[in-house]
């Protein structure tokens, strides 16, 4: 080797050297910027553009609208895309929401998950469905959750907490990203749900198990998710002004230790007036002596012949199988302050009486939830839809044993929780509080969010229908009438505002966005009837009329002193707006 080639090599190493040098250089940078988590390529949708130049509103269909004046919840029912539903949502209750529920695409090639990414427009309008070979499934599936999850979580309250429906095409993926918008120490549980004991036929294993992933917005105020033990009234048949009650144990302690000679001051004598309902007691046995040698047993003196003329009589503790005199289990001034609160039973016995507790109707001992539901509760069924339109309508609605026991479990502690579900498909989350509310008394309102899909309208014709039917009653497949569980609904559909840019919007703009903000500020009111409405303003109550909301939306206030009259002849309590074109003025 001459000694050219020689360096020639050598220089062609060192060069080697130094690009290695340099790749390990830009690696540690790379690790040192990335940081731990989930990392997907974001696929463009559509509306992203649409949504930054306009302003999405509600409109009301007034048509659709179920009214039962029965005191019960009013619930909503939105049709649109669920990023429009929630931007508006998030003007009127940002921080109301107690419980979101969603069953999302599960993403499994299969599904017919659409997703209008913004690059192939002009050759799906409509959005396509993402397929199981598809290089950027995930990434497209995430990019869709993400958005409507960050949104979603602006509207917990702080007590709030979101279960999302999921299998294992995409739990992982939806962990990781929840840790990222909830944050990872606001993670509740993974539930795993027997959704089909049966199994699905894998190519390696029958899978019986759906997942419900939860968490709460700020888990320091979570209180904890979990039931009350149903308790069956009629077991307690009884009743008296303090509630229903059932004859309990009695006042004589029975089983190890019931005799005197641990608790001597415990064998006092009761003495019983049933007419007059009165008691007294005296210690007319030899307690000091007891007291003295616990072995003595007790001798009573005779009934008291004063208080035996007056009515009364004299109750003691049996004689044990020992032969030895009983005792009761409570102490003398216990005795009377139960007494004085009508807690004992005085049972007629022979020629005496005998003295019983009352055993008080309350509500069961309260269960933590299990991180597993069987297929009791979680189940997938058609026959509950099948019931109410007498065919199928709908492919794998959720069973109403599971959202009753979700929204059982996370509302134990306020019956009248707000609860959203924007995936909200036949309706069972509407369904099941209703049916949750119609058990316990609860006044638990419900907002749904479903859009149209494809050709098929399934918010109006079965998200709609159905509830409506639920509401108003139905025959069901054997012929039944079921009655109606009542409640009322408002039906309202996603708008856009301006038909130019927000940036150059004109007054006719702006009157059109402030006429058609009034339902959102009905919403923010929760005073969701329009009692008058003109090219002028708005007025809404709610549904007991005790409180409204007034909006002035024309810039021309020629109709101003009517709306003044139309407020001032409503002498609850009012919420006025007046919107301006230019500059505020006084008026």
């Amino acid at each position: 080797m001459t000694p050219e080639t020689e360096q020639q090599y050598k220089n062609q190493i060192a060069a080697l050297q130094a690009e290695i040098e340099k790749l390990k250089n830009q690696q540690t940078k790379a690790i040192q910027r990335e940081k731990y988590g989930l990392n997907w390529i974001d696929v463009p949708e559509e509306f992203d553009e649409k949504s930054k130049n306009s302003i999405p509103v509600l409109k009301e269909i007034k048509e659709k609208a179920i009214k039962n004046d029965d005191g019960k919840p009013t619930h909503i029912l939105i049709e649109g895309d669920n990023y429009h539903a929630l931007t508006c949502l998030n003007y009127t209750h940002a921080g109301k929401i107690d419980v979101i529920y969603i069953d999302p695409p599960y993403n499994t090639g299969s599904d017919d998950f659409t997703y209008k990414d913004a690059r192939f427009l002009t050759e799906f309008p409509n959005g396509k469905t993402v397929p199981k070979d598809d290089p950027l499934r995930h990434s497209t599936w995430l990019s869709f959750m993400e958005k409507r999850l960050r949104l979603a979580k602006n509207l917990l309250s702080d007590k709030g907490v979101i279960f999302i429906s999921i299998d294992d095409n995409e739990q992982a993926n939806l962990k990781l990203l929840c840790d990222k918008i909830f944050g990872e120490k606001n993670f509740v549980a993974c539930i795993s749900c027997q959704a089909n004991p049966g199994g699905d036929k894998g190519d390696y294993i029958e899978t019986t198990l759906q997942y419900l992933v939860v968490y709460a917005k700020n888990i320091n105020k979570l209180n904890d998710l979990g039931f009350y033990e149903d308790v069956d009234i009629s077991k307690y048949p009884e009743k008296d002004i303090y509630g229903f009650y059932r004859k309990g144990g009695q006042l004589e302690k029975w089983g190890n230790d019931d005799t005197t000679h641990t608790h001597p001051n415990l064998a006092y004598s009761i003495y019983y007036n049933p007419e007059k309902e009165l008691v007294t007691h005296l210690f007319d046995y030899n307690q000091e002596e007891i007291n003295k040698n616990r072995k003595l047993q007790i001798q009573y003196e005779e009934p008291n012949k004063d208080l035996l003329k007056k009515g009364y009589f004299c109750i003691r503790p049996r004689i044990t199988n020992a032969g030895e005199h009983g005792r009761w289990r409570l102490e003398i001034k216990t005795f009377y302050e139960r007494f004085s609160k009508n807690e004992f039973i005085f049972k007629k016995q022979n020629d005496g009486y005998k003295i019983y507790e009352k055993e008080r109707f309350s509500v069961g001992k309260f269960k933590k939830e299990k991180d597993f539901l069987d297929s009791t509760v979680a189940k997938q069924t058609s026959s509950e839809l099948l019931d109410i339109f007498g065919n199928k309508v709908f492919d794998y609605p959720k069973p109403i044993s599971l959202l009753h026991r979700i929204i059982k479990d996370s509302t134990h502690s306020n019956q009248e929780s707000t609860i959203l579900d924007f995936f909200a498909g036949s309706g069972t989350t509407l369904h099941a509080t209703m049916k949750l509310n119609a058990e316990d008394g609860g006044n638990r309102q419900c907002i749904l969010v479903q859009q149209k899909e494809n050709d098929s309208n399934i918010c109006e014709t079965i998200t709609y229908e159905r509830n409506r039917r639920v509401m108003q009653g139905y025959t069901n497949a054997k012929g039944e009438e079921i009655a109606g569980l009542g409640n009322s609904l408002k039906y309202y559909k996603t708008d856009f505002i301006g038909e130019n840019d927000a940036e150059k919007a004109g007054d006719e703009d702006k009157i059109t966005l402030a006429q058609k903000a009034g339902y959102l500020i009905s919403l923010v009111e929760n005073t969701l009837e329009e009692i008058e409405t003109n090219d002028f303003y708005q007025i809404f109550s709610d549904a007991e009329e005790n409180q409204f909301t007034a909006i002035y939306f024309n810039g021309d206030t020629e109709k101003f002193p009517d709306f003044v009259q139309s407020i001032q002849e409503k002498k609850q309590k009012n919420y006025c707006l007046h919107f301006y074109l230019g500059k505020p003025r006084h008026f």
